[in-house]
């Protein structure tokens, strides 16, 4: 019988493969991370306990083109800062992708908020444009013109936090306790550069990141950089505490029924 590849593989192929992945190359990524300090209500607003907010209310986008092998990939993620229990990180709220491939590991393994969407990094000599887009609107564009070069800092492990969860099949709460992940990452850089420009949010009624208004921009940069990853459970979380926030992990049809905030802009930060 000619082999079924939807069949059990045996005990050789899962280990070769496992051995396999955990043996990949440095994979790099040209892009772009704006970082604005943001409505301090705003952003303790978005923030699932236990995540509380750090002393100062910022925001991060990264937009980024990754080099993995075979396909290009954009990456990009919009995420507010955070601490629990001591550790100082990055929640993000959504993580656009170009390819669904790019999304079933993190999201199934890590909890990560991660979608389909456009994701463009353009430059043309010292102009560059990047965009997070998803539904046909641009909910985050950096632009600007690269103005020197930065020092290359050292290697550094950032922490991401996550919550992974599954709805319950009744569509009532989830199927078991939802669980807060700390997702580690050491990241080494080979080139950065400042970029002076601007941030514009669109309105998006899917990716309300307009809720997260430009107050000041702390930096703009572009570089190339190369990260692993590696997740922890650091605890369970109370379901009745997380049920709030699920919208953010899903576009939820309702959502269409909320309009934008009184007195807000289509763009702001332009």
């Amino acid at each position: 019988m000619a082999r079924v590849r939807y069949g059990a593989r045996t005990e050789a192929e899962i280990q070769a493969s496992r051995e396999k992945s955990s043996k990949l190359p440095d994979i790099w990524s040209t892009g772009v991370v704006a970082v604005w300090e943001s409505d301090p209500d705003a952003v303790a607003a978005v923030l699932p306990p236990p995540l509380k907010p750090t002393e100062k209310p910022l925001v991060r986008a990264n937009i980024s083109k990754v080099d993995l092998p075979g396909y290009p990939l954009g990456a990009g993620s919009v995420a507010v800062a955070a601490e629990h229990n001591g550790v100082v990180g990055w929640y993000p709220l959504v993580m656009p992708m170009t390819h669904e491939r790019a999304l079933i590991g993190g999201r199934e393994v890590f909890g990560e908020p991660k979608k389909l969407g456009e994701v463009t990094v353009d430059r043309d000599g010292l102009v560059v444009n990047a965009k997070l887009a998803r539904h046909g609107i641009a909910f985050v564009e950096v632009r600007g013109a690269v103005s020197g070069d930065l020092p290359l800092p050292e290697p550094v492990q950032k922490t991401d936090f996550y919550f992974k969860f599954l709805p319950a099949v009744d569509g009532s709460g989830f199927d078991a306790d939802p669980v807060l992940v700390h997702c580690t990452r050491n990241e080494k850089v080979r080139k950065l550069e400042r970029i002076t420009g601007d941030i514009v949010l669109r309105e998006s009624m899917f990716d309300p990141i307009a809720d997260l208004p430009v107050r000041t921009i702390v930096e703009i940069t572009i570089g190339e950089k190369t990260t692993d990853q590696k997740g922890k459970v650091v605890e369970r979380v109370s379901a009745q505490a997380l049920l709030p926030y699920i919208h953010q992990r899903y576009d939820d049809p309702q959502q269409i029924l909320d309009g934008p905030p009184e007195g807000s802009d289509k763009e702001a930060g332009a």
